[in-house]
């Protein structure tokens, strides 16, 4: 990573070689089960590296969340090395080698491009595309400076070579980590049309790793971003959970709105957005929880999928409600009903597994409950087991301005009362505290006896 080049070397054709004295990497922060893989294949015969953004992050004194392995031994060579190898994987195998609850993922060396048939669908290596350019299926097999080109970004296209602890650069990535710079593999347009999905990696690396997107990266995001309409909604959410979930969530919700992906993602949370005020609740609301949950995801607390997209999803389900207008009458039945339209809707782009929505939908029908403060009935709302995300969220809203802040106080105090003062707090609180809320309530009717049948 120094400037000096001393050590480095340029072969014809071939990477740029950072020897062991010029970067940063140590064997003593990379994964002891990574390296017993690589030093397996390496005595084997085998090239081994150590790839992608394992190496990007060491450069950058950073702690791997993976420790990825590329190699020119092939899936079944590498199964017979590790009796604890399983393979995986349809469009390219990969093989996966578990230590415990760690995984080491080995990949062999893909082929680089070969020219595409006249039907734009079939290459002769075996590459499928569709129509606009995607790749469908590939699984070739090459060389490593094949592969390099296969990669997305410059910095995540290095390779830590354990045979003499070097660096191998092809693209010039040692010197876009060193200058945070997330720079593209040959055209982007085109590398975008190959998989739209880039266009969220870029989002996401960018964010988490406060880089720069070059501009001839950026520019042909906008004009492309419409491709994400194409792909697969159940790999849209695995795509969303990384962005959201990785402790950059709101600098990435920024990016995404500035690309103009997040319409593509989120299209009914952009156009509740777009009809608010730059400073109203619901875009506070964003802003707030997605900063909270950065906040636990730094501190390696809990995170999960339901609180993440009930305040991605909230504006419009509020903004739903609203379309009630006085038919609603303050049932939180309509509620109900404005969150399953959005959701159905969301499915379409993202598709958010049951054990998700669920919880969700009952997060967002128990805020109206929050309301009722008076009567030993409101204090079963401590002991519903959906309490504590619904009561984070309560206070969430407050917050952001949308919620009374003395309600959330209110609920807040309680959970900290004894018994005795929880029950004398909810039998002097005023009948009209929030009774409207809930809308009016049904008397039963009573169920009519049958007259006895005839004898």
């Amino acid at each position: 990573m120094n400037d000096t080049n001393q050590a480095s070397t340029q072969p014809a054709g071939g990477p740029r070689v950072v020897a062991r004295n010029d970067h940063p990497i140590s064997r003593a922060n990379i994964s002891s089960n990574a390296l017993k893989v690589l030093y397996r294949l390496r005595d084997s015969g085998f090239q081994a590296f150590l790839v992608g953004g394992a190496v990007r992050d060491l450069l950058l004194d950073l702690h791997p969340k993976d420790f990825d392995i590329a190699t020119n031994a092939h899936p079944d060579q590498v199964k017979q090395l590790f009796r604890n190898c399983r393979l995986i994987g349809r469009r390219f195998h990969l093989a996966h080698v578990r230590f415990g609850y760690e995984i080491i993922e080995v990949a062999t060396f893909r082929a680089a491009h070969t020219s595409i048939d006249e039907d734009n669908s079939v290459d002769e290596g075996g590459r499928v595309l569709d129509e606009r350019g995607r790749i469908l299926r590939d699984n070739l097999y090459g060389t490593i400076e094949e592969d390099v080109w296969r990669r997305d970004f410059t910095a995540n296209a290095l390779y830590y070579n354990i045979e003499d602890f070097s660096v191998w650069d092809y693209v010039g990535g040692v010197e876009d980590a060193r200058n945070r710079v997330l720079r593209m593999i040959g055209d982007p347009e085109t590398r975008y049309r190959e998989d739209p999905v880039r266009m969220l990696r870029a989002v996401r690396f960018a964010a988490k790793l406060g880089f720069t997107i070059h501009e001839a990266t950026a520019t042909p995001i906008p004009k492309l971003a419409w491709m994400l309409d194409g792909v697969p909604p159940a790999r849209l959410f695995d795509e969303v959970n990384k962005i959201f979930l990785a402790g950059s969530a709101q600098p990435a919700f920024e990016l995404l709105e500035r690309l103009q992906l997040l319409e593509h993602l989120f299209p009914d949370l952009a156009s509740a957005l777009q009809e608010a005020p730059p400073a109203s609740p619901a875009r506070e609301l964003v802003r707030l929880g997605l900063q909270g949950t950065d906040e636990r995801v730094r501190s390696e607390k809990s995170v999960t999928p339901t609180f993440l997209f009930a305040i991605l999803m909230w504006p419009a389900v509020l903004r739903a409600f609203a379309k009630h207008g006085q038919a609603s009458d303050g049932d939180p039945q309509y509620l109900l009903e404005a969150c399953d339209q959005v959701t159905s809707r969301q499915q379409q782009r993202v598709a958010i597994p049951k054990r998700f929505t669920l919880p969700l939908r009952e997060l967002v029908g128990l805020q109206p409950r929050f309301e009722r403060r008076e009567g030993r009935r409101a204090l079963r709302l401590l002991n519903h087991p959906r309490f504590r995300a619904a009561y984070d969220f309560l206070v969430l809203r407050a917050a952001a301005g949308e919620a009374d802040p003395e309600l959330a106080k209110w609920w807040t105090d309680i959970q900290s009362a004894s018994a005795d003062e929880r029950i004398a707090r909810v039998e002097s609180a005023a009948p009209s505290q929030g009774a409207a809320s809930d809308g009016p309530r049904r008397r039963r009717r009573r169920r009519r006896r049958r007259p006895p049948a005839a004898s």
